[in-house]
């Protein structure tokens, strides 16, 4: 049996929702791709900005773990810094045999020498200069946010770049020549990564691909008059950011965002016809996913950070190919945590020791013994707000450090328009799930968590010592 090789595309605060069958955002050779494969439907990050995120993608483990709790730009090094010799997992393929090579945005850790985590060929500095064409003079229908003592913020805008000028088609190119040196070597299996900064802000569409999109037909997210009462303070203040916007300026940011996965989308049509050009595509296992979300509108906020909502931390997920059935939709809880073993397991046949669990019998329909539960965390992004978010069934709480909690039945209320903590039907599963958080919180190591027990600390629904 020829050993599968390894297509994993990445993309950059991109929603869950954008794959999914009805959404405005077309996806036409994503979704033809999760016709062939597994389509996950509650996959959460880790943590909902990216250079955590991302540490937690390929080392299996939660930031506090990794130590990569912060984006590798915005902090200095003793803010945010990955733990040395650390395993990741496609090290793990590398040494099975694969050869490997990723290109475009990195932002794992500080040192950009992927050759020590297990890739042969790379490209990530080139891409992020190209990035910079998105901000060039030819952009026009401009959204900028501006506030009094802050630098002007581009929220959105329409380029009159080619396609082919954009820094994701020059991405895609170098995939693709990586594939095709990859087929002289045909007795050795490949692992090509490519990930894209793109849907990331500033929303900066090609005027083609913003050409596909009406805003004036988009619908607006069905929490966007959430006035965010019974929810931390905090969040109310991020929503004043964007109070100048009306629903216009929401549509056309959102225009924007669809078109930048469509021209993902296109760049990845382009991928897989080079697979099928070169007799690969059938004995390669796809997998699509992004670091995190974006709120998009959704309680009238904007980008991803704090507010712990499930358009920034549910993330999409599709895995098709050699040995995953066809046109199948999971509904359990998943986590990016989970991608490492998962890979591992069916790529070399082993085990990769991390924090999450490897989703093989979901991708095989045997949910009979998985627990529907995933867990992040949010160390605060440079103003340092502690936060814990839990996900158990229908079920979702947050722990916030510095205001009240969250809790939320995503069942009956999947717009998250109820905040449930405070009701004293709701206080059983309360401390139930705060109980499971702790629990996760020792299983885990995370000592300052853990030991916060003095005096000022003893707020949460229930303490560290309590036992789910």
């Amino acid at each position: 049996m020829t050993t599968p090789n390894l297509l994993f595309i990445i993309t950059d605060q991109q929603q869950a929702a954008t794959v999914e069958p009805g959404n405005p955002c077309l996806m036409p050779n994503l979704a033809q791709i999760a016709g062939r494969g597994v389509r996950f439907t509650r996959c959460y990050a880790a943590n909902p900005i990216c250079s955590p995120s991302r540490a937690s993608l390929f080392t299996g483990l939660l930031p506090h773990s990794h130590g990569m709790v912060d984006v590798t730009h915005a902090v200095p090094a003793y803010r945010a810094e990955l733990q040395p010799d650390l395993a990741m997992w496609p090290q793990t393929l590398h040494a099975a045999g694969y050869h490997t090579g990723y290109f475009g945005k990195w932002h794992v850790e500080r040192s950009n020498r992927l050759e020590q985590f297990g890739f042969d060929a790379y490209e990530v500095e080139a891409y992020h200069k190209l990035l910079g064409l998105v901000e060039r003079d030819d952009t026009s229908e401009c959204c900028v946010v501006r506030q009094p003592g802050y630098k002007d913020f581009l929220l959105y805008g329409v380029s009159e770049q080619s396609v082919q000028e954009t820094a994701e088609y020059q991405l895609y190119s170098q995939g693709i020549d990586f594939l095709r040196a990859a087929a002289s070597a045909p007795d050795r299996p490949w692992a090509l990564f490519l990930s894209s900064e793109a849907p990331h802000d500033p929303y900066v569409a090609p005027r083609s691909y913003f050409e596909r999109y009406d805003p004036a037909a988009l619908p607006r997210p069905p929490s966007f008059d959430d006035q965010l009462a019974d929810r931390p303070a905090i969040y109310r203040r991020i929503q004043r950011v964007w109070q100048d916007l009306d629903w216009d300026d929401y549509a056309r940011a959102t225009a924007c965002y669809y078109a930048l996965c469509s021209l993902i989308d296109d760049q990845i049509g382009r991928i897989v016809a080079v697979l099928e050009e070169l007799g690969q595509l059938d004995n390669t296992l796809i997998v699509f996913t992004s670091d995190h979300g974006d709120a998009m509108g959704a309680h009238r906020l904007m980008l991803k950070g704090l507010p712990a909502f499930e358009e920034v931390y549910r993330v999409p997920l599709i895995v098709a190919g050699p040995g995953v059935p066809a046109g199948h939709v999971v509904d359990g809880v998943a986590s990016l945590l989970d991608i490492g073993p998962t890979l591992v397991e069916l790529l070399a046949g082993q085990q990769f020791a991390c924090q999450g669990r490897s989703l093989t019998p979901l991708l095989r329909d045997d949910a009979s013994g998985w627990t529907d539960e995933a867990y992040a965390e949010m160390q605060g992004q440079r103003f340092a707000y502690q936060q814990r978010v839990l996900w158990r069934d229908r079920w979702k709480y947050v722990f916030n450090t510095f205001d009240e909690d969250e809790l939320y039945d995503l069942t009956t209320d999947p717009h998250e328009l109820r905040n449930l903590a405070g009701d004293p039907t709701c206080r059983p599963v309360l401390e139930s799930i705060a109980g499971r958080m702790w629990q996760k919180i020792r299983e885990t190591d995370d000592w300052n968590m853990l030991q916060a027990q003095y005096g000022m600390f003893r707020f949460a629904p229930v303490g560290p010592e309590e036992i789910a």
